[in-house]
């Protein structure tokens, strides 16, 4: 699934229940970090792991990333092996 938007974000979260999100930080409407908020502070969906993926690339970024509720961060541009790697830890997937 892809939103456009956080607020759609939110809602395809919330109907769909996906098994994780990578999460833009910086989206029209409603950015990231309010998505990420809202999404976290939710019983239905707080379970969901949220990685960001964002150009904020400065010291304490990462952290304010995880402030917000995310789960992992990765900055923009992405590097798909370590995406990968975060995602499979994320999710708990053995890889060799």
């Amino acid at each position: 699934m892809i939103a456009t938007d956080g607020a759609a974000g939110v809602e395809q979260a919330q109907s769909n229940m996906p098994d994780l999100i990578l999460m833009d930080m910086s989206i029209p409407v409603m950015d990231g970090w309010e998505a990420t908020r809202r999404l976290k502070s939710s019983p239905v969906t707080r379970h969901i792991p949220i990685i960001a993926l964002t150009a904020h690339a400065v010291a304490g970024d990462r952290e304010k990333c995880l402030a917000a509720g995310c789960d992992e961060y990765e900055s923009k541009p992405v590097r798909f092996p370590e995406l990968v790697a975060k995602i499979n830890t994320i999710l708990g997937i053995a890889t060799d």
